[in-house]
């Protein structure tokens, strides 16, 4: 997954800010979705979270900023942008905490 680090990503939104997960009681304070015709761990397409937009979007196009590796699952995440360089590792952790607190991650910035 190191390959999309850097690259400009077309997303499409499953799972609008504000909404609720459809098994799960998460509540999603920003925008994720997944990258169409990819293949992740999980046999499904490669999911992202989006950050740095604050309305509920249907689909984004963007940088993947950041990797979210995670050892406790078989699929790691991707973190997507506008802004390259505008988030740390340690804003990027308290964003996604909403979700990432269920495993053991890391996440890796070019």
């Amino acid at each position: 997954m190191h390959h999309y680090l850097n690259r400009k990503v077309k997303v499409i939104v499953d799972r609008p800010l504000g909404t609720m997960h459809p098994e799960h009681e998460i509540f999603y304070p920003l925008n994720y979705g997944y990258i169409p015709n990819t293949i992740a761990g999980d046999g499904k397409e490669v999911d992202v979270y989006i950050i740095g937009e604050f309305q509920p979007l249907r689909e984004y196009e963007g940088i993947v900023i950041a990797l979210i590796r995670r050892y406790n699952d078989v699929e790691d995440k991707l973190v997507v942008s506008k802004y390259t360089s505008k988030y740390s590792k340690e804003q990027i952790e308290a964003l996604v905490e909403f979700q990432e607190r269920f495993f053991d991650s890391e996440i890796i910035m070019d």
